[in-house]
């Protein structure tokens, strides 16, 4: 779901240029936006009156994007009306950070966290052990979760280190 978020706002800035609707863009920040707003305030999700003119601008844009994009026969489409069919048919899961605050609109955190992993593989052409990586990501994750959480980094370490290990909190159902 994030990861469908991410492509969606990735590939909408590389298809800007090429045929995308103005309108959904703006509509896709206004929404991120107030979901920024929302979460700042405390707030579980956008309020409706907020989001709704937004995501109807938004379904509008898609619809007027897609009669601008025909469908080529076969199953490979531009890259753009790929997308504007993922916002169409997908809507619930790429606008899920419009009802449920507690999931980012982007997954850049995410990607950001594995960009130094994904940098040594392209300077030496591949991974280290598997267990090194295996090893690595448990290291990078429990230092990444404990950050967002607002717990001191290094006191998570030594904590971790001296056999008390830091958790993060088990989050409420919704």
């Amino acid at each position: 779901m994030i990861a469908e978020q991410a492509r969606v706002l990735e590939e909408q800035a590389a298809a800007i240029d090429a045929h995308w609707p103005v309108q959904a863009s703006q509509a896709l920040q206004g929404l991120i936006h107030a979901a920024n707003t929302a979460r700042a305030q405390g707030l579980p999700a956008i309020p409706s009156d907020i989001a709704g003119p937004l995501i109807h601008a938004l379904k509008h844009g898609v619809l007027v994007g897609l009669s601008q994009i025909p469908r080529v026969p076969g199953r490979k489409q531009e890259p753009c009306r790929d997308l504007l069919e993922c916002l169409r048919y997908r809507q619930a899961d790429v606008l899920r950070f419009t009802t449920d605050l507690r999931f980012p609109p982007t997954s850049n955190q995410a990607e950001r966290d594995l960009r130094p992993a994904k940098t040594q593989q392209k300077i030496t052409g591949r991974l280290r052990s598997e267990q090194a990586t295996r090893d690595r990501y448990a290291i990078r994750g429990y230092i990444s979760t404990a950050a967002k959480h607002g717990a001191h980094v290094l006191t998570a370490i030594h904590d971790a280190l001296a056999g008390n290990p830091w958790m993060p909190p088990i989050p409420e159902p919704p």
